[in-house]
């Protein structure tokens, strides 16, 4: 069984000839074929890149530093409603309402409704009972709130 081959030319490298069509196909090619033709050059994506990686992670970086912030005031209000949480009180704290701190004569956090200056006991804090049960803590003289969500 003999099988018939096709002489395969040798061309010289610089023609540009498809085996598959059988035809010189250089005019048809997206890019340039001959020696005398403009070089191709790649465009340069370095500094585009560099911008946009510094603006991805300055964006990455406040939104960290946003939900650091967050974790950190939610950290605060914990630590908060254990101290009151933890105070000796004989009443059931009405929601609104603010309420004053203090150490007693042990070192121990209680309660009160007395505000700090009718009070001769270690002033801790004001603080203000929320719609969720959260105890926030306010400013003594004007009542504004310091630490909230």
């Amino acid at each position: 069984m003999a099988t018939k081959k096709k002489k395969i030319e040798k061309r010289p490298d610089l023609v540009v000839y498809d085996e598959n069509k059988e035809r010189y196909d250089a005019a048809f090619r997206p890019y340039a074929t001959s020696v005398g033709a403009p070089q191709i050059t790649l465009p340069n994506n370095g500094t585009w890149k560099n911008s946009q990686i510094y603006k991805a992670n300055k964006h990455l970086k406040a939104k960290y530093q946003a939900i650091k912030a967050e974790y950190d005031a939610l950290i605060e209000i914990m630590e908060y409603n254990e101290l009151v949480t933890n105070a000796k009180f004989t009443f059931e704290p009405l929601i609104g309402e603010t309420y004053h701190l203090y150490n007693n004569s042990k070192q121990e956090p209680f309660l009160s409704i007395i505000a700090p200056d009718s009070c001769s006991f270690e002033y801790l804090g004001s603080f203000r009972l929320t719609s969720d049960y959260l105890w926030e803590k306010v400013k003594q003289n004007d009542g504004t709130t310091i630490s909230k969500l």
